[in-house]
């Protein structure tokens, strides 16, 4: 699996892999799978028993076909970069640098894949994808993006994460933290100690869910342990760079 490397502010370097072509494509065809699905119930069987002469305008049905044409544009931008076939293969879209995409990055994609997937059948993409090196097909080129693997945090981490606890040497869980800002290490450790000293626990559910998103990570630990571990983890690479 091919992987890049995110240089961040504190110079400490972290890989991200790369999604695989098989999976783009696969997460491609359940998206293509949702949208005919669409198509025949939605847009033929709603024309069909209304009848093409019962007055529909064609302001209407262009209405009905509209999900159709902006379908990746909307998940992705609305989603953290991911449509229905990426969320099952556990891909999404992300900047090179590890930042999010702005919708600017989302649309020009989406723009681009008149050329590298339908007017080529794909070939394009896939093409470019696999001589580019970091997953990239031309709109990816155009906007710095590329789309990642996401990977599931496993047992034996969770398992050493707490034996670390009475270890003298720490190891790190999550290298995406070294992607935050000492601010949004110390708004998140306000909001998080503030919650958990008046037994807020909706808040530390919100936080929870917010660094996962911004962090691209998915893990099995519960919401407090996971935002301590990031507060540890930022520690650790700050003291290190």
């Amino acid at each position: 699996m091919d992987s890049f490397q995110i240089e961040t502010a504190q110079n400490i370097r972290i890989s991200q892999n790369v999604a695989g072509i098989g999976d783009r494509i696969l997460a491609f065809i359940i998206d293509v799978g949702i949208l005919l699905f669409y198509y025949i119930v939605v847009v033929v069987f709603i024309i069909s028993n209304i009848g093409w002469d019962s007055g529909i305008s064609q302001l209407e049905i262009l209405a009905l076909t509209l999900p159709l044409m902006f379908y990746t544009l909307l998940f992705e931008t609305f989603s953290n970069g991911r449509t229905i076939g990426k969320m099952a293969i556990n891909i999404r879209v992300v900047k090179i640098d590890g930042t999010r995409p702005r919708f600017s990055d989302y649309l020009i994609r989406w723009l681009f894949r008149i050329v590298d997937i339908y007017m080529s059948s794909g070939g394009l993409a896939v093409i470019t994808i696999l001589l580019n090196g970091k997953g990239q097909r031309f709109g990816d080129i155009a906007t710095k993006t590329t789309v990642i693997k996401e990977v599931k945090i496993s047992s034996e981490v969770i398992h050493r994460l707490d034996a670390s606890e009475t270890n003298d040497v720490y190891e790190p869980v999550f290298s995406e933290v070294v992607l935050l800002k000492d601010e949004d290490i110390q708004t998140i450790r306000e909001i998080y100690w503030n919650a958990k000293r008046n037994a807020k626990h909706s808040v530390i559910l919100k936080l929870n869910d917010r660094l996962l998103e911004l962090l691209h990570i998915k893990t099995d630990l519960k919401p407090m342990v996971f935002i301590e571990t990031v507060l540890k983890d930022y520690q650790h690479f700050s003291q290190k760079g």
